[in-house]
């Protein structure tokens, strides 16, 4: 499939912005099965400094410093790209406590890297309560591919898709204890239970290709971003999996960046001199390519 994406992330200020930094996380990673044909970044107003790397987890990442004086400021990323669904992967996983294990251990670089996707992070701290929801999805001896579906089977069934149940700084806790919230508490959930039984997982913010009614148009600006979990097999690289929707990621969904949690892959983030009260909208539309 070839989509377009565009992502529209505008400020309006109640007092001027002499001047303002900032940190993006917009740009889409490209791979096998994601390949960017074409893209643009523009901003308004035009930044004094503009700096474009790789972060620690291979995100592409931009730096923008703007010292122009403004009231508004408007971040648009553009791209079109082709996605191919991931092959399905080797196995079972093999029982679930070789991958604990295999990560325990850390014989091998590729088991030395994936430590850093078990220990705790600024949203998924290590949670009793999250091994207790995940144990009955991880029997002794359960393959790792069931065990890890039949968890996110578990989490869409019982949590409440809630948009005005969280914000950022709710806690998996209290989300396993209210059972609702939105995509990010999904995936942060899912992953405090998989960490909390010693198994890598990681948070990948992206888009989800998302269809309109029957009978009714397209709204352009009515998609949003998406977030779901990655889980480590130790013989075939990572597993998708999206406990918002219950279902294993395909063409449908669009990577942007992979991390610890949320706070890693934020799409923007900054400081400035001025602003006072804002105002945010964001705007999101994907659509594929005839």
């Amino acid at each position: 499939m070839i989509y377009r994406v565009k992502h529209v992330t505008a400020y309006g200020y109640a007092v001027p912005v002499s001047t303002s930094h900032h940190d993006l996380h917009v740009l889409l990673r490209g791979s096998a099965g994601q390949r960017i044909l074409s893209e643009r970044l523009s901003v308004s107003p035009t930044p004094a400094v503009r700096r474009d790397r790789f972060d620690w987890f291979g995100n592409r990442a931009t730096h923008l410093a703007i010292h122009e004086r403004h009231t508004e400021l408007t971040v648009t990323s553009e791209a079109e790209l082709e996605v191919s669904p991931p092959p399905p992967p080797i196995g079972d996983g093999g029982p679930w406590e070789e991958t604990r294990d295999w990560v325990r251990a850390g014989r091998d670089a590729e088991a030395r890297a994936a430590v850093e996707m078990v220990l705790p992070s600024p949203h998924v701290e290590l949670s009793p309560m999250a091994r207790q929801f995940a144990l009955p999805s991880f029997p002794p001896g359960r393959p790792l591919i069931e065990a890890a579906r039949d968890l996110t089977h578990r989490l869409h069934a019982e949590l409440t898709y809630d948009p005005e149940a969280t914000d950022t700084s709710t806690t998996v806790d209290e989300v396993l204890t209210g059972r609702r919230g939105v995509c990010q508490d999904y995936a942060h959930a899912q992953i405090a239970c998989l960490r909390a039984l010693g198994l890598p997982a990681r948070y990948v913010s992206g888009y989800l290709v998302t269809a309109p009614p029957a009978g009714e148009p397209r709204l352009v600006g009515a998609d949003a971003s998406h977030a779901w979990v990655s889980l480590r097999l130790p013989a075939s690289g990572w597993l998708e999996l999206d406990p918002t929707n219950d279902v294993v990621p395909s063409d449908r969904h669009i990577v942007v960046a992979y991390g610890r949690d949320f706070s890693d892959v934020t799409p923007m983030r900054g400081v400035l001199l001025g602003g006072g009260r804002h105002e945010l909208h964001v705007s999101v539309d994907v659509s594929p390519v005839d």
